[in-house]
């Protein structure tokens, strides 16, 4: 569709653009760069102010297929066409294999990131861009607080975030959708529209029904964007003291592939550091793939049981995001847990 106006939002001149895409793409970047585009007026924006800018650097734009939608494939030729119109090479991938009937966009969302990172080594590219704005950061905080998650999760989406060595770049995360499609009308980029963005079957879409009430009260998407900026802030500084607490309290172990933590000690700490030094502790001796644990768990596990336990002198044992914990003469073990019996 050919974009109309974006009433009250500047769009991007080629000076901003440049100042955001410059680290990626300009002479200081050292390594290509993969854009993913949907189609969508973002992700158009994007290619098109990155094709605005001379790249130092390899450019691919890369579609990918969910395969969702019966128009996907008519979609990805579109942007096809458009990344040729501006001198960019374009790739096409598809996401196969049977979908889940549940949790489909979480679903869709991470087969997208492992697609594009697979791209990203295969071509030598050093970064993937995305095109996420200030709205899709409001809806993430606001999801995240209706699911009831911690600091951690109310941080929202992370500006660069490092995949196996290639940073997921987000350089349009502070800035409102309007500007993008302010953007793509001033320079006459056609874009696609999904409709899976007003389907009330996701949780995005009714969001987004209740965005206006909420800003009409207070609870912008500016607000909750510096929300999100002001908790990762927050949260790196209680990871900082987490690691450093957690080098402190580490004691040699009985038991070989076990990790050992002074309790008298995690028990001095502001519980924000001690829970995240058990989380440390338990992601070391549980191992790679073992489950997330959930705040409230991991809360009354520690707060309620264990460190109760190591104060009164008695030993526990129990189990917690795929690792056995034990308290026993002022020391908290924590070792995998055993396979389970039938």
């Amino acid at each position: 569709m050919r974009p109309g106006p974006a009433a009250g939002e500047a769009a991007l001149d080629p000076a901003e653009s440049a100042q955001r895409l410059a680290p990626w793409l300009g002479r200081e970047a050292r390594a290509g760069v993969v854009l993913a585009v949907s189609g969508g007026p973002d992700s158009t924006a994007l290619m098109g102010c990155a094709a605005s800018l001379p790249p130092a650097v390899p450019v691919l734009v890369a579609t990918v297929d969910h395969g969702l939608r019966p128009e996907s494939a008519a979609e990805a030729d579109g942007v096809a066409r458009a990344a040729q119109a501006h001198g960019l090479p374009h790739r096409r991938i598809a996401w196969l294999g049977d979908k889940p009937r549940t949790g489909l966009q979480a679903a869709a969302r991470a087969a997208r990131y492992r697609l594009l990172v697979d791209l990203a080594g295969e071509v030598g590219a050093g970064a993937i861009l995305t095109a996420h704005t200030l709205d899709d950061q409001a809806e993430t905080v606001l999801m995240r607080l209706c699911a009831g998650s911690g600091p951690a999760g109310l941080g929202g989406i992370d500006p660069v975030r490092d995949l196996g060595g290639i940073a997921l770049v987000r350089p349009f995360l502070d800035i409102p959708k309007a500007r993008l499609v302010a953007t793509c009308a001033a320079r006459g980029w056609a874009f696609a529209t999904d409709p899976g963005n007003r389907d009330p079957r996701f949780a995005r879409a009714r969001l987004r029904r209740v965005m206006p009430l909420l800003a009409a009260e207070g609870l912008t998407p500016a607000r909750l964007g510096r929300l999100a900026e002001r908790t990762r802030r927050n949260e790196a500084a209680l990871a900082a003291a987490a690691d450093a607490a957690l080098r402190d309290l580490t004691r040699p172990p009985a038991l070989p592939s076990a990790v050992a933590l002074d309790a008298p000690g995690l028990a001095a700490l502001p519980q924000a550091v001690a829970l995240r030094v058990t989380v440390r502790a338990i992601a070391a001796a549980a191992g790679a793939g073992a489950p997330a644990v959930r705040l409230e768990r991991l809360e009354a596990a520690l707060l309620g049981r264990l460190l109760p336990a190591a104060a009164e002198g008695r030993a526990l044992r129990l189990t917690l995001g795929g690792a056995l914990i034990t308290v026993s003469q002022g020391l908290l073990t924590l070792r995998a847990e055993p396979p389970r019996r039938r």
